[in-house]
């Protein structure tokens, strides 16, 4: 596989000062494939934990923002599961209220992991009639 720093030469950069960034793109381009890579060059640096995850799951859940939340956290466990070593992953998720359960648990990840996070959010949410749940705020 080719590297994914070149692909998104400012990521480097924007991680390191705890920046944000969206990729918008046409079809193909590498949109998912470049955050995976570079989420596994950056874990496998030893300097982050970082994980890529998809949030169509909460678009099959309509306008139901709680179980948009709860469908986002459980893919975000499956795909550390998979990609982060054990004292990496995520820890039981807190209880928290609808409005708050997103930003409680990743929360309580950030505070429990020895390394700063970086998440790849892939995809955005759309409910059926077409508009966008939001579900993360800058």
């Amino acid at each position: 596989m080719i590297p994914a720093a070149p692909r998104l030469p400012a990521a480097p950069g924007l991680i390191d000062q705890e920046g944000y960034f969206v990729v918008h793109a046409p079809r193909q381009t590498g949109k998912t494939t470049t955050p995976h890579a570079l989420a596994n060059e950056l874990t496998a640096a030893g300097r982050y934990a970082a994980l890529h995850f998809s949030c169509e799951l909460g678009e099959a859940v309509g306008d139901d923002y709680g179980a948009a939340q709860l469908g986002i956290l459980g893919e975000i466990r499956r795909r550390a599961e998979l990609a982060l070593p054990a004292e990496l992953r995520p820890p039981v998720w807190p209880r928290a209220s609808e409005a708050d359960l997103l930003a409680a648990a990743l929360t309580a990840w950030a505070r429990t992991c020895p390394r700063p996070l970086v998440l790849f959010f892939i995809d955005t949410v759309t409910s059926p009639a077409g508009r966008t749940i939001t579900v993360l705020r800058a």
